[in-house]
C-alpha cells in the first residue's frame, strides 16, 4: 500500500506521522499528513479533525496518538493486554487470536448491517476498534492516557445556518458549491468515476470532468468506469449510460471511457473467497463480485482514487424522518399531506410510508416484534433489522447480549430525534467499503464518496425541510443543483433499475452451494450460534422471493459470518497478510 501511495509517512521535529488514506486533499497526501502532524502536536491543542478519508498514527517524543476521521472509511485497531497497548494495525485479523473470539461481537454484527463500523467490539478478544472521530492518546510505552470521541458538528464547523425561507433554488446553489468542493478534495493523480447512468453517479462524474477540463488537472487523468449488461432488466440502463458518457466527455474530451462487460457476474460468485478472506465478517460480501470486476479494470489503468455516487439517496433527498418530527410536534395535518406526497413520489402506499417513518422509529423493537408475529409461517416473513432471526439460537442470543445489541442498534439508527440520526446512520448504510479495503493492496485505491463529504452533509442538515421537498420529484435539490449539467433525460428520470437481477440470479445459481457451505461448516461456533436447517430454509425462501430487502440482508450477513468463521478454522485457514501494522513496543504481527 505504501508503494501505491496509500500510506504516507512524514517526519519533522515534532515527530512522525503514518497516515493511511488522505487528509484534506487526495491530490496532496504529503501536505495533509504533515499538517495533521503539526496541528495535533501543538502543546495543549485540541484541533478539529480535518476532512478526509484517513486513519493515522502520530508518534511524538512524549506520546503516541491514534485517530480516524469522522466517517471512518479506513479501519484502525489496537491490541491491549494488561492495560497496555502493544500493537496497532489496520487489520483486526492481524492482531487477533483465532482461539479467543469475542462472542458478543457476533450478536452486535447480526443485529443489522450498520453494526460493525460504530461498535468498539471486534471479533477477537483484546482487539479494539478506534471509532470514527475518535482520538486515542498513549504514552510511549503504550499506557492508555485517554480516549476522546469527537462528534462532527458539521453545520457549526462548515456553514452558517441557512435562512428558514430559503427556497429550492437557493438550496440547489448551496449543494452545488458543496459538491464541487467535495469532488475537488478527491481528485488524485489518476481519478476514476463510476458511471451508471443514474442522477447520482453522473453528477459526480460531470463535476469531475468540468473540474479537470477547466485547467485544474488534465482530462486524460480521468477514467469513466462503467459496467455493461447486455441482457436482463439491467440492460435497460444502457441508453442512459451512453448518454451520460457522451455528456461527460463533452466537458473532458480527453477522458477515457472504460466499459466493462459484467453480464456474466452474479451475486454470491466465489462467495467463500469474498466473505471468508475479509478482515471482519462483511454483510455485503455477496455483492463483491460486481465491484471486484470494476475495481480490477480501474487498477490496470493505475487509478489512485475511485469516486462513486453512493450516499445520494439518503443525503440529498428530502429527509423522510422529518415526518416523525411533524407527528411528534402535533403537526398531523402537515404530516399526512407530506406522507401522501412521499407515497406518490415513491410509488408506495401512505400506510407504508407512515409505518416506516413515523411508527417504526418511535417503537422500533415493538414494531418489528408485532410484524414478525403476523408472518409466522415463514423464516424470512416479517423479519426486519433488529429482531432476532429464527436461525440464531435463543440461548446464544441471551448469553451474549443480543437484546442489548438490538437496542443499541435501534438507538443508533433512530435516536431521540430520528430526523437528526438519519444523517449519521446514512454514512454507514450508503457506503460499506469493506470490499474496497480488502482489495486495496492489489488495486492501489480506495472508494471515495463525495455525497458523504462532511461539507455536503452539513449543507443538507442546515436546509429546512421545505427547501428539500418537492412533491413527486425525488432528490429535487440535487436536480436543481445540476440543472445546467445533467442531460434532461437523466435529470428527469425518477426511477432507476435496481440490482435485484444480480441478487436473484446469484441465489438461483449458488443457492445449493450456500446451503452446502452451512451444512458442511466445521467451526464449532457455527453450530453453537445457528440452527443450520432453519438458515438453509431461509436461503430456499429467498430463492423463491419470500421476504424483503431487510430480511435478505439478515440472511446475507449470517451466510457471510459462516464463510468467515470457516476460514478461521485452523484446519482450513490460510494466514492473512496484514494490511499495515505498527508495533508500539514488543507487539508483532505474523
Amino acid at each position: 500500500m505504501a508503494r501505491h501511495g496509500l500510506v504516507t509517512t512524514v517526519s519533522s521535529r515534532a515527530g512522525t506521522a503514518v497516515v493511511v488514506g488522505w487528509v484534506g486533499s487526495a491530490g496532496d497526501r504529503v501536505a495533509g499528513a504533515r499538517g495533521l502532524l503539526e496541528d495535533v502536536g501543538r502543546p495543549g491543542a485540541t484541533p478539529r479533525l480535518p476532512m478526509g478519508d484517513y486513519a493515522a498514527v502520530l508518534v511524538y517524543s512524549d506520546r503516541i496518538v491514534l485517530m480516524r476521521d469522522y466517517h471512518a472509511r479506513i479501519p484502525l485497531f489496537f491490541r491491549e493486554s494488561g492495560g497496555r497497548v502493544n500493537a496497532v494495525s489496520t487489520s483486526a485479523r492481524c492482531l487477533g487470536d483465532f482461539e479467543e473470539l469475542e462472542h458478543s461481537y457476533f450478536c452486535r454484527y447480526l443485529t443489522g448491517n450498520l453494526a460493525q463500523p460504530h461498535s468498539e467490539l471486534t471479533p477477537f478478544s483484546g482487539v479494539h476498534r478506534i471509532l470514527g472521530g475518535e482520538v486515542v492518546e498513549l504514552s510511549v510505552t503504550g499506557q492508555m492516557r485517554g480516549r476522546v470521541r469527537r462528534r462532527a458538528r458539521e453545520v457549526d464547523d462548515l456553514r452558517e445556518p441557512t435562512a428558514v425561507g430559503l427556497g429550492l433554488s437557493g438550496a440547489g446553489k448551496n449543494l452545488r458549491l458543496a459538491l464541487e468542493n467535495a469532488v475537488g478534495r478527491r481528485v488524485g493523480r489518476m481519478t476514476a468515476c463510476h458511471v451508471s447512468g443514474g442522477t447520482d453517479s453522473t453528477s459526480i462524474a460531470l463535476l469531475t470532468a468540468r473540474l479537470l477540463g477547466t485547467g485544474q488537472g488534465r482530462g486524460e487523468d480521468l477514467v469513466l468506469l462503467a459496467g455493461r449488461f447486455d441482457r436482463g432488466e439491467l440492460a435497460g440502463e444502457q441508453p442512459y449510460l451512453e448518454e451520460a458518457m457522451r455528456e461527460i466527455c463533452r466537458h473532458a474530451p480527453a477522458a477515457r471511457p472504460l466499459t466493462v462487460d459484467i453480464g456474466d457476474v452474479a451475486d454470491f460468485d466465489d462467495f467463500e473467497h469474498h466473505a471468508g478472506d475479509a478482515d471482519e465478517p462483511h454483510a455485503h460480501a455477496f455483492r463483491a463480485p460486481f465491484w471486484s470486476r470494476l475495481h480490477g479494470a480501474a487498477a490496470e489503468l493505475g487509478c489512485d482514487i475511485l469516486m462513486t455516487g453512493c450516499g445520494a439517496d439518503p443525503i440529498v433527498d428530502a429527509n423522510p424522518l422529518h415526518l416523525h418530527k411533524l407527528a411528534r410536534t402535533g403537526q398531523l395535518r402537515q404530516m399526512t399531506k407530506q406522507a401522501r406526497a412521499q407515497a406518490e413520489g415513491t410509488e408506495r402506499g401512505v400506510r407504508d410510508v407512515v409505518y416506516d417513518y413515523v411508527v417504526r422509529p418511535a417503537l422500533p423493537l415493538a414494531a418489528e416484534r408485532i410484524t414478525a408475529l403476523l408472518h409466522r409461517g415463514t423464516v424470512l416473513g416479517g423479519l426486519g433489522s433488529f429482531a432476532r432471526p429464527r436461525w440464531l439460537r435463543s440461548g446464544f442470543a441471551r448469553a451474549h447480549g443480543y437484546r442489548g445489541a438490538s437496542v443499541a442498534e435501534s438507538r443508533f439508527m433512530f435516536g431521540r430525534r430520528p430526523e437528526e440520526s438519519f444523517f449519521e446512520a446514512a454514512n454507514y448504510l450508503a457506503a460499506p467499503d469493506a470490499v474496497s479495503w480488502h482489495r486495496a493492496r492489489q488495486d492501489g485505491f480506495f472508494l471515495s464518496h463525495p455525497f458523504l463529504d462532511r461539507e455536503v452533509t452539513a449543507t443538507m442538515r442546515s436546509l429546512p425541510a421545505a427547501a428539500t421537498f418537492s412533491q413527486g420529484r425525488p432528490k429535487a435539490v440535487l436536480r436543481e443543483a445540476m440543472e445546467d449539467l445533467l442531460p434532461a433525460r437523466i435529470r428527469d428520470r425518477a426511477v432507476k433499475v435496481p440490482f435485484d437481477q444480480l441478487y436473484a440470479h446469484g441465489l438461483r445459481k449458488h443457492g445449493d452451494e450456500l446451503i452446502d457451505l452451512c451444512r458442511s461448516a466445521r467451526h464449532p461456533l457455527v453450530a453453537e450460534m445457528f440452527d443450520i436447517e432453519v438458515l438453509c430454509r431461509a436461503v430456499r425462501e429467498a430463492q423463491l422471493g419470500v421476504g424483503h430487502a431487510e430480511s435478505w440482508d439478515r440472511m446475507n450477513s449470517s451466510l457471510a459470518l459462516v464463510a468467515w468463521l470457516e476460514r478461521l478454522n485452523p484446519r482450513t485457514h490460510v494466514p492473512a497478510r496484514p494490511v499495515e501494522a505498527t508495533p508500539l513496543t514488543d507487539g508483532s504481527c505474523s
